[in-house]
């Protein structure tokens, strides 16, 4: 938006316009909506009135303000509108362009948008609206927020970022009116933010454009220089650029193809790039020109690819058909670099009239192109699909960072292409693993993933996806997420899914342990029942959560369980109100109750088996395993600690917080495995680890962590094992057999560590 964006604070202050106001604004004034409409003869003459109304509403509402450079504000709208225009864009949009202002800078409201030109237009120039109302804690913040909304308007309607890329665009040509100060930060948020969704959508000629300017008020010395060296090479080569394009011109006759050549030439910003990335000189960038040469039919493409390598020697491995496989935004052209005269590299692009809009405008080809019919391939490529995925990550992730930290992996597709089983193509981006893609198929294959076979080879989920892969999903139903996908995953999409996935399945186990724990308690005060969610009982639990803040009787059971609450202290005030409603502790199970409450198998206790995640922590003080006598710590936020009696950490949390320890007993069957500190004392010599390592190995204990100790002299070694045992017995036959070896003098369970 003109104002917020570049900060090009209009004036507005109730004084009069100046006596002797500037030329250009007398000029801009004359120019108005009579320039644009030049622009819009694709329009219906109902349609034209309509923008011709929305211009008169904006002019009125902008009246008495200035733009830096003295001209009045409503060219700003204008040039927005002329630019969306270009793109052929419907009369909605255009009404929003004229608008986009109005609600922020002149006290228009939406509903006032509504009555005067619709909802659809009002929707779309509320999602162009910063939110300035609301208040942040931070400019990051801020502009994280203001992203977000742009980005989920843009996904519901890509007419939104249409019109905000032409505001984006007009400000930064006429950036030079804005302070010098304000510069380095709006061409930062440019070349970071805007460009890269340009690019995404496939908008390369307002991409290149915001590149370029954001580089001449980013780096104006070096665009400078850069400039004049470019002018030079420009005027000593032009006798060789019209020298390629007359023998280019005779080699598609003599072949009798039809063609339209144009000269292109890299952008600055481009130039300076390769400079910067590859450490190379003016001098060295070769290919600073290349021709585009737009054709017909798709096979003449390829037709005049064996044309121009039959009058210029092509380079190795410099040719690329983004025809056959497409890029991410949907761009599609042959592209290959020959040796042109002098040894000059020179790049040819060859493509379809059709591709070369889409090439130029992306989404916009949808009205710039009349073959816009949704069954047409053509419309998934247009950036649709990751458009449409933004909702999918809004609908998990509410902090306006987070959402930010997803997108932005995104906007570079640097994409690589990979098969599935059945022989479809996919594109990803560079760098994407297996999970990447399993979760690109359905979050449903993304969650249920165990393993993968890549060119029918086993590899490891995290594998990097290469160029030609045949990638296969092995999924099984019972399958979830792994916290430690979230190490390598490259999508946004993927990284919002499984951290949906865990929050959910954490909050879900928390509030399993709450509703345990809460039914102890109230076993403790003589209750035998739960009290569900009976309509009798609908009362007693609105009370309860008054009581407690807590919104839900789910927010209050998973409080219980992450042990933001103490259970007893809830029983005991729902016993009340239990007891206010006729509902007397039960003497005998009170009874009971209280004389087992120090038994180790009291029916109360909580059980477990290894099967819970984020609700249950084995502490890594003591590591207590199936065997060992147990207490539940109920820490502050973070679950259900287990640990043994005779941990002196628990033992001095007892005397500080005792009313959060519960009883806790092992399950008949553990599910799973769980460590164990063990301390080898062995003497010194060749092989002595491997020795040791084979004796736990044929107790079958798996081994987690290894250290060297530093008690040991220089005859004898102490090495510290965290080894992984089904029990208390399995541990025994472990240490029996680290004890029978050569090697070990004495081998032992370390109870008590501080780490690993």
């Amino acid at each position: 938006m003109g104002t917020p964006t570049t900060n090009n604070t209009p004036q507005k202050s109730a004084a009069p316009l100046p006596s002797a106001p500037h030329p250009a604004a007398i000029n801009a004034a004359a120019a108005s909506f009579a320039g644009l409409t030049s622009k819009l003869d694709y329009l219906s003459p109902e349609d034209l009135e309509k923008v011709r109304q929305a211009y008169r509403f904006a002019d009125e509402a902008h009246l008495g303000q200035l733009r830096n450079n003295g001209e009045p504000y409503i060219t700003h709208p204008i040039a927005v509108a002329a630019q969306c225009a270009e793109w052929k864009i419907d009369a909605q949009a255009l009404m929003a362009a004229l608008l986009h202002d109005a609600l922020e800078d002149c006290g228009v409201t939406k509903a006032e948008l509504i009555e005067r030109f619709g909802s659809p237009v009002a929707e779309l120039v509320d999602g162009l609206t910063k939110l300035d109302k609301l208040q942040f804690n931070t400019r990051e913040e801020n502009q994280a927020e203001s992203f977000r909304k742009m980005l989920l308007a843009m996904a519901r309607d890509v007419r939104v970022i249409l019109i905000k890329l032409a505001d984006r665009s007009h400000n930064m040509r006429t950036l030079g009116d804005v302070p010098r100060s304000k510069w380095g930060r709006i061409a930062s948020e440019t070349l970071d933010i805007y460009a890269p969704i340009a690019h995404r959508l496939g908008l390369n000629r307002t991409y290149r454009e915001l590149q370029d300017l954001s580089f001449r008020y980013l780096r104006p010395w070096r665009y400078s220089i850069l400039e004049k060296a470019v002018a030079k090479a420009r005027s000593r080569r032009r006798d060789l650029i019209q020298k390629v394009q007359k023998e280019l011109e005779i080699a598609f006759a003599a072949a009798g193809i039809s063609v339209r050549i144009s000269g292109r030439e890299k952008t600055l910003y481009s130039i300076y790039k390769k400079m910067e990335n590859k450490h190379l000189s003016f001098a060295q960038v070769t290919d600073i020109y290349g021709f585009r040469v737009i054709l017909p039919q798709v096979i003449e493409c390829y037709s005049a690819l064996g044309v121009l390598h039959q009058l210029y020697k092509p380079l190795p491995g410099k040719f690329k058909d983004h025809i056959a496989i497409a890029k991410l935004n949907g761009y599609q052209s042959l592209h290959t670099t020959l040796v042109g005269p002098s040894n000059v590299n020179v790049e040819f692009q060859m493509r379809t009239e059709a591709m070369h809009v889409v090439a130029e405008s992306g989404v916009a080809a949808h009205w710039l192109y009349k073959s816009n019919k949704s069954d047409e391939p053509a419309s998934d490529r247009l950036g649709t699909k990751w458009l449409q995925s933004l909702l999918d990550i809004q609908d998990e992730t509410r902090d306006a960072g987070e959402f930010w930290d997803h997108v932005k992996v995104d906007l570079f597709p640097d994409a690589v292409y990979i098969f599935t089983p059945k022989g479809q193509i996919m594109a990803m981006p560079r760098g994407a693993t297996i999970v990447d893609f399993a979760y690109s198929i359905h979050s449903n294959v993304g969650d249920r993933t165990v393993s993968a076979r890549i060119n029918d080879e086993q590899v490891p989920l995290r594998t990097e996806l290469k160029n030609g892969d045949v990638v296969e999903v092995v999924t099984e139903p019972t399958a979830t997420p792994n916290p430690a996908w979230l190490g390598f995953v490259r999508t946004g999409r993927a990284r919002s899914k499984i951290r949906h996935h865990l929050k959910t399945m954490a909050h879900t186990e928390s509030e399993e342990l709450g509703e345990k724990l809460l039914t102890q308690a109230l076993r403790a005060e003589g209750i035998e029942g739960f009290p569900g969610d009976d309509a009798k009982y609908e009362l007693i639990w609105d009370k309860l959560l008054r009581f407690t803040g807590s919104k839900t009787q789910q927010e209050l059971l998973t409080d219980i369980g992450l042990g933001k609450r103490i259970a007893h202290i809830v029983a005991k005030r729902l016993v009340l109100l239990l007891a206010d409603s006729g509902q007397r502790p039960d003497a005998l199970l009170l009874t009971r109750e209280r004389f087992t409450a120090h038994e180790t198998a009291s029916q109360g206790s909580i059980t477990v088996d290894g099967s819970e995640s984020a609700s249950v922590q084995f502490a890594k003080c003591c590591r207590p395993i199936p065997g060992d006598a147990i207490l539940g710590y109920l820490g502050r936020g973070e679950g259900l600690v287990v640990h043994t009696h005779e941990c002196p950490v628990a033992k001095k949390l007892q005397h500080k917080d005792s009313e959060r320890f519960i009883t806790v007993e092992w399950a008949d069957e553990p599910v799973r495995a769980f460590e164990a500190g063990i301390i080898v004392t062995a003497k010194n010599g060749k092989g002595v680890l491997a020795k040791v390592a084979a004796a736990l190995a044929a107790a079958e204990a798996d081994i987690v962590h290894i250290d060297m100790g530093h008690d040991g002299t220089h005859d004898d070694v102490e090495f510290r094992f965290v080894v992984g045992v089904r029990d208390t017995a399995h541990l025994a036959v472990a240490l029996l057999n680290l004890n029978r070896a050569s090697p070990v003098l004495r081998a032992e369970r370390r109870k008590v560590a501080n780490g690993s």
